[in-house]
């Protein structure tokens, strides 16, 4: 599968702005499967009492419907969602048919104010798409290998994220690791530019299963990165060295 995931400089509190923005990056797109954009890709990373956020789902996945069936391509990223009285950080997976799965970021960015406003995810959801299973993911949720842990119902690792150049090294890093005690592939799309608290490189990335990056964006510019997931090369993998039979067990005590 052929997937193209692209590093934007997204607009401070402008859903609409970067709805028409992204409108012309769609146009221009690369041929692929699978379109990846970053955290709250509508807004920036707008978790502050008086941010913008947006006000019901309709406005944002009508968009992601309309060009998923346009380009024939599922669309994932997430976008910041009231939820009664609470919001949510909701990453949407969007198919050319109009079907939506979503989940909500479960660990939430306390450092950055985002557990004030919002609640956090009580499910671990995968999806498959075209005879390829992504778990989703979002910014913070990849500090968490027990979350993550590959029970042998994934591929790839999808992870969208606003994650500042502070803590680049990190993003970097846990990519990789990621991959690496999965033995899965991982999408790490990351925003560039500025928002009012942080700086953003990018450094997304496409890395296979043995942590080596296939592809990544240019430093600080938007940009579209794209890759192939190879099934048969991951099964072949996996059965040659099978890491995963020897993973220690875990209980998860959320709804999965």
């Amino acid at each position: 599968m052929r997937v193209n995931l692209f590093q934007q400089d997204i607009i401070w509190g402008d859903p609409e702005g970067n709805r028409a923005r992204l409108d012309a990056v769609l146009e221009e797109a690369p041929e692929g499967e699978l379109y990846v954009f970053p955290e709250m890709f509508t807004t920036g990373f707008a978790t502050m009492e008086g941010a913008t956020v947006e006000e019901d789902d309709r406005s944002v996945l009508e968009w992601m419907k309309g060009w998923a069936r346009k380009k024939d391509v599922a669309i994932a990223g997430s976008v910041a969602m009231k939820d009664g009285a609470m919001c949510a950080n909701r990453l949407f997976f969007v198919t050319p048919d109009g079907q939506v799965r979503s989940c909500d970021k479960r660990h939430l960015f306390y450092y950055g104010g985002e557990g004030t406003r919002f609640a956090p995810g009580q499910r671990r959801v995968v999806v498959e798409w075209r005879g390829v299973r992504f778990l989703l993911a979002v910014c913070y949720d990849l500090r968490f290998p027990v979350w993550l842990r590959n029970r042998d119902d994934y591929d790839v690792l999808l992870v969208v994220a606003n994650w500042p150049d502070a803590r680049a090294l990190a993003w970097n890093i846990l990519l990789q690791a990621r991959a690496i005690e999965n033995q899965c592939y991982v999408l790490g799309c990351n925003r560039v530019g500025q928002d009012p608290a942080c700086n953003y490189t990018g450094y997304t990335k496409i890395i296979n299963p043995y942590g080596e990056i296939i592809s990544q964006a240019p430093d600080h510019l938007e940009a579209w990165v794209g890759g192939t997931v190879d099934t048969g090369f991951l099964k072949a993998y996996a059965a040659n060295f099978p890491v995963l039979e020897n993973a220690d067990p875990f209980e998860f005590k959320c709804n999965t």
